[in-house]
């Protein structure tokens, strides 16, 4: 994501003799915005819009399991029914716990401001996974797991409120290949790729949350009609980021509103694999959009960081990225509105300072727009200090307020799998969070893989019951023995069986 190929060496001395000259002779004469009050009329259409802060609707009364300190979580998820809650009394719980039941509720409880501590010991990889459907977990202290804090693997309507997550490893919550679900109200930090990774998902919203000392803040990723808002982002390589990622079944981010969060400070180094997409993002960026279509960013304190505010780009000008022919890597329609912008790009990378020069650009750069952007527009952009905007239209509205969120009236149903889908949908649904075709997200890409074990399924399944750590620039694959046999076997069939990305389409 850091700018690979955004000028030439002649081009930048041209701009430096030339362009700096040109650019202070230039009149800059403000817009004046004439769209005061008028709201938004795109974007994803409710039936019935409304405030909504539940999405998960019991289908069946159930019981509630209390599960004390000493007890084990998983084997009383074992016994749980669908409709049941599950009470997690305070103390120290060191286990992964896999919810493969629809209807479930996992519920710290909070007593003297103690709560239910799921320490992994630096040990286990992952804390909680879930591919049911209507979950909810709320209340629980995460810390010390190598992969993941929350993850759910294709799991529809669900609610992950209240948590704290420390030190999780690569991902804090993950809800990947869902629709319908509420981030809210926890607190990340510590995680490696990403705080809030939101993967090819729908009609999600993630509002109320803090997120720091991470390297990335919030994720949307190859996901659409999602909300992040009223969010503490603070502290992180990169704070919110909405883009696409080459390579994986979902080709499209896009209707994506990111508004009145605070996004400050966003200068930690940065602490990503190795090769990893993450791992070029710059240290300093507020906001970063790559690629993703209809994002409106609106309302958002953004301040003191130093490679720039908000930062608008192309596959063509990034950085660990390669193409992919069904995903357009153009970002569309950009849409910026009135944002509290201070103290930006005051220590901007070389490559955009030397962009800036030929766009006769000077100062700190507060919004940057790098590569081609189609139908962008912005309010007010003369109170900003911006280059690559010169096309951009001022937008015919400045709010988002008619809209509350973009989740479903109605919960969605579950996903009937058809035994011949298996491989494919626990592929989705596990694995591409982690795996795209050419790119190397996480782990190694698709391609390698299949070198590796050619004609060999069985040897594939086996390594994804129990893998273990051979490559030292890649973190360690959680095993995914809790799959049964014949499920890994028809995931390695038909990673094996793909010839480009678009098979996983």
């Amino acid at each position: 994501m850091a700018i690979a190929k955004i000028l030439t060496g002649c081009l930048i001395v041209a701009a430096f003799g030339g362009g700096l000259y040109l650019g202070m002779a230039q009149v800059n004469n403000p817009v004046v915005n004439t769209s005061e009050g008028v709201g938004y009329s795109g974007g994803f259409k409710q039936a019935s819009p409304g405030n909504k802060t539940k999405v998960v609707v019991k289908k069946t009364p159930g019981k509630t399991h209390v599960v004390n300190d000493g007890d084990s979580i998983m084997a009383t998820v074992k016994l749980a029914k669908s409709g049941d809650t599950l009470q997690i009394m305070p103390g120290s719980y060191h286990e992964t716990v896999y919810i493969d039941k629809d209807d479930i509720r996992i519920v710290g409880v909070i007593k003297d401001g103690r709560r239910a501590v799921l320490d992994g010991r630096g040990v286990l990889n992952d804390a909680i996974l879930y591919s049911g459907n209507n979950i909810v977990i709320e209340n629980l202290y995460i810390t010390k797991f190598k992969g993941n804090g929350i993850m759910g693997q294709a799991g529809n309507n669900f609610e992950i409120r209240n948590n704290i997550i420390a030190d999780t490893g690569v991902y804090g919550i993950f809800p990947q290949l869902g629709q319908n679900g509420i981030i809210e109200h926890n607190i990340i930090s510590g995680i490696e790729d990403a705080a809030i990774y939101v993967g090819m998902s729908d009609n999600i919203h993630v509002a109320h949350n803090e997120v720091f000392n991470s390297v990335a803040g919030i994720e949307i990723e190859n996901s659409r009609h999602a909300i992040v808002e009223n969010n503490y982002v603070h502290n992180n390589t990169g704070g919110i980021l909405a883009f696409i990622t080459p390579g994986l079944p979902i080709k499209t981010t896009f209707d994506v509103i990111i508004r009145n969060n605070f996004v400050v400070d966003n200068n930690h180094k940065n602490f990503g694999s190795p090769g990893s997409m993450v791992s070029a993002i710059p240290a300093g960026t507020g906001i970063l959009v790559m690629a993703a279509d209809e994002v409106i960013i609106e309302g958002n304190i953004i301040s003191n960081n130093k490679v720039a505010g908000i930062l608008i780009m192309d596959h063509e000008s990034t950085k660990n990225t390669t193409s992919d022919p069904d995903s357009d890597p153009v970002p569309d329609k950009t849409m910026i509105l009135n944002n509290l912008m201070s103290n930006n790009g005051y220590d901007t990378i070389a490559e955009l300072k030397a962009y800036m020069l030929t766009k006769f650009t000077t100062g700190n750069p507060d919004i940057i727009s790098v590569g081609e952007n189609r139908d962008s527009c912005i309010i007010n952009g003369s109170q900003y200090v911006t280059a690559g905007l010169d096309s951009w239209k001022s937008c015919s509205f400045d709010n988002t307020d008619a809209i509350d969120n973009y989740l479903l009236d109605e919960p969605v149903a579950p996903r009937e799998i058809d035994p011949s889908e298996r491989g494919k949908v626990v592929y989705l649904g596990i694995c591409t969070g982690c795996h795209s075709f050419d790119d190397r997200l996480i782990g190694p890409p698709i391609k390698t893989i299949q070198l590796i074990y050619q004609n060999d399924p069985q040897r594939l399944a086996n390594w994804i019951a129990a893998p273990t750590k051979i490559r030292p620039n890649f973190p360690e694959m959680p095993p995914q023995n809790y799959l049964d046999d014949e499920t890994r076997l028809a995931v390695a069939k038909y990673m094996l069986a793909a010839q480009n990305s678009t098979y996983f389409d």
